[in-house]
This record gives C-alpha cells, sequence and structure tokens, in this order.
C-alpha cells in the first residue's frame, strides 16, 4: 500500500531527497527516495531531477544521508 506522504524529507539549499515508504507482500517495507533541485520561475518555486555540475556534490551528500535515515531505520526493526 503506497503512502500519500513521504515519510522522510532531507533538504541541502536548493536540493531536497523525499523519502517514501511503502509495504510490500509478505510484511516487508520498502523505501524509494527522490533527489529534486528546487529552483525559483519568477515568483513560483518549482523542482527538477536535472542538476548543474555545482550541485552535484550536495546531491551525492544528500543521498548519502537519505541511504543513512533508511539503514538506521531498518536497524531499529531488526
Amino acid at each position: 500500500m503506497a503512502n500519500d506522504k513521504p515519510v522522510h524529507e532531507i533538504r541541502l539549499g536548493r536540493i531536497k531527497a523525499v523519502i517514501w515508504g511503502n509495504e510490500i507482500e509478505g510484511g516487508g517495507f520498502r523505501h524509494n527516495v527522490q533527489i529534486r533541485r528546487l529552483y525559483k520561475d519568477g515568483d513560483d518555486w518549482k523542482d527538477s531531477d536535472s542538476f548543474g555540475r555545482d550541485d552535484l556534490p550536495l546531491v551525492a551528500k544528500i543521498a548519502d544521508m537519505a541511504h543513512t535515515w533508511i539503514f538506521e531505520r531498518i536497524q531499529d526493526n531488526v
């Protein structure tokens, strides 16, 4: 059963990771991560899955942070 809200969000500057949790058959749980870049278009905030060269260090850092957050949840359930 899919959640309609993320279970966690991590943001560093303009880069954001959204972590979704989904129950799977057999009683397990799976996490999926979306990494997005936020930008302003006039007065409106938008997001993109495209990253420039200077965004990549933050993408790597936020991916590591998302991995750590998920891993800690798995360890709590062991």
